[in-house]
């Protein structure tokens, strides 16, 4: 046995011997509540899906929360991170404190299914007009929190500590400019007072089976880096290159270069890595060569220390392509989100009360994604556990179902019971754990 899996069958082991100690009777009651919520989720999620906003504006999304909250006797607080809502359940009994998360804003995306709750919403992103759609989910996100806040404030004598419900704004990023979601929001103290011990947080999944739940300890989802290239050349007639110092061929070849980073030069067998190019401009006319091109793009990376490399050779890649030709080339890099982290230790700990709430072949560790969450921003400050719960809707080829982020995006919604279990369960789980 490498030390790798011997590594994870102690943690297994770990979570055998600390396992939930919540009574059949109140899984029970927890199991039959969430049934009887169930179409309340729906409702509530179809109600944000037709009336999406984008991230940092989610003033009438924000509203509907609160709205809500305030019928549950929680302490609320308002316009966190701009347009966030914060929640606490006080037990006033000693116990842990346990942050759970939803995301809420939406995406400048047009939709074009045909559902009756499609949203009509138009709204201006950069300058350019624009639909606007939950195209990754949150709108189940906020409503399967809702409900799990609705139903622990009821069950409020069974509970102890303290739950924190974070509705955050702006995972998807904020405007240009702005400053916005979870890393705005730990720095405005969302983790404090009362100081929170774990954080709990899913997204909804289209290409992951309904009932199913995903997960993985460590790194479940990659840092988000973005990067930008200046190319300075000599500007020359289109006629007569060889009077040019020509930024749009030397852009070409580096971004060609950059591509051996992670084909050559990156220890794949670690972790995977993705360097793309999404944007280029240069030029004004066809017969002229211009002076000056920018590109830009994203790096994904499941590991610091490659992390790190990739940034370096990014930087060298580029400066040496274009000296070679002649030109010089100014390289920025920013880095977004960090990795999505699952603490090892919590995720073993939290594996029985997963498998209780979606059955014990219905949960499977999966290989990291590319993807990226902001969710990672409170797992640097403390323990976090995230996870994937399936939607995908039924006679669905995985590799064809509609992908996050686009005008097809489409979820089964009989999928959401499962993830409102997780929630009530994790949070309960960890609650009521023998230490």
């Amino acid at each position: 046995m490498n030390r790798k899996s011997f590594f994870t069958v102690t943690l297994i082991a770990m979570a055998a011997a600390s396992s939930a100690q919540v009574n059949s009777k109140f899984q029970s009651k927890l199991d039959k509540q969430a049934k009887d919520m169930e179409q309340q989720v729906i409702d509530w999620r179809r109600h944000f899906h037709q009336y999406p906003e984008l991230s940092n504006q989610e003033n009438k999304t924000s509203a509907y929360i609160v709205e809500h909250l305030k019928t549950l006797g929680l302490k609320i607080q308002t316009g966190v991170a701009k347009t966030g809502v914060v929640a606490l359940l006080e037990t006033g009994k000693p116990g842990p404190v346990i942050a759970l998360r939803a995301d809420i804003d939406a995406l400048p995306v047009t939709e074009r299914n045909s559902l009756p709750f499609a949203s009509k919403e138009i709204a201006t992103y950069n300058g350019q007009q624009t639909g606007v759609m939950h195209a990754c989910g949150h709108d189940s996100h906020i409503a399967i929190l809702m409900a799990v806040a609705e139903i622990l404030s009821k069950d409020k004598s069974d509970l102890k500590g303290t739950v924190k419900f974070i509705f955050q704004p702006a995972e998807e990023g904020a405007p240009v400019g702005e400053e916005g979601g979870a890393d705005l929001m730990v720095k405005e103290g969302v983790l404090e007072n009362p100081k929170v011990d774990v954080i709990f947080g899913l997204h909804i999944q289209s290409m992951t089976p309904v009932g199913n739940i995903a997960y993985r300890p460590a790194g479940m989802m990659a840092a988000s880096d973005w990067f930008s290239i200046k190319v300075k050349g000599k500007q020359a007639h289109g006629a007569a290159p060889w009077m040019s110092i020509d930024p749009i061929v030397v852009s070409a070849q580096i971004i060609t270069g950059l591509q051996t980073i992670i084909s050559r030069q990156s220890e794949l067998t670690k972790e995977a890595a993705v360097i793309t190019v999404g944007r280029i401009q240069a030029g004004i006319r066809e017969n002229i060569i211009p002076e000056e091109a920018n590109f830009a793009g994203t790096i994904r990376t499941l590991d610091k220390g490659m992390q790190d490399k990739i940034h370096e050779k990014i930087k060298l890649t580029a400066t040496k392509i274009a000296e070679s030709a002649g030109a010089t080339a100014e390289v920025s890099i920013e880095r977004k989100t960090p990795i999505t982290f699952n603490d090892p230790e919590l995720t073993a700990k939290m594996l029985p009360s997963l498998k209780k709430a979606a059955g014990e072949n219905h949960v499977i560790e999966v290989h990291a994604v590319t993807g990226a969450e902001d969710f990672a921003f409170y797992q640097q400050k403390v323990p976090g556990l995230f996870f994937f719960v399936g939607a995908m809707p039924a006679g669905i080829d995985p590799a064809n179902a509609p992908s996050h982020h686009t005008p097809d995006f489409l979820i089964d919604e009989s999928g959401f019971i499962t993830g409102l279990k997780a929630m009530l369960d994790v949070t309960t789980g960890y609650m009521f754990m023998k230490k």
